[in-house]
């Protein structure tokens, strides 16, 4: 195989990026018990931005937490439109230099089947 010169890979994680996903929680809650989708459906979100981002540190918004819990514990929605923003982490003892900020993006009103990953400029 041939050989990267350069940056390669590892420079594409530290850049400050954001990005708008749609997350299909139906099929990642699947054969959960009722009692434990909307803690579960969290869980899947910080996994999801975890992948997407390349940072272990994840925040998830207030607004997206009352989103996934508006209507119960058992009735999560089947799809989720999620803005992730990997951001410079400011605190003097931090042990990551990144982390990922997750809040909820406006739905549009066609639905959010088919839509696919967008890079959000920071001035947006």
């Amino acid at each position: 195989m041939a050989e990267r010169k350069g940056k390669g890979g590892a420079g594409r994680k530290e850049e400050v990026v954001t990005r708008e996903y749609t997350i299909n929680l139906h099929k990642r809650l699947h054969g959960c018990t009722f009692k434990k989708k909307a803690p579960n459906a969290i869980k899947e979100i910080r996994k999801f931005a975890q992948k997407a981002m390349g940072t272990n540190d994840v925040r998830v918004d207030v607004k997206l937490n009352k989103h996934i819990w508006s209507s119960g514990i058992r009735s999560v929605p089947r799809r989720v439109r999620v803005r992730i923003a990997r951001r410079r982490n400011d605190e003097e003892d931090a042990k990551e230099e990144l982390y990922s900020l997750v809040t909820v993006a406006e739905i549009p009103a066609e639905g959010l089947k088919g839509l696919g990953t967008k890079v959000v400029d920071e001035a947006d």
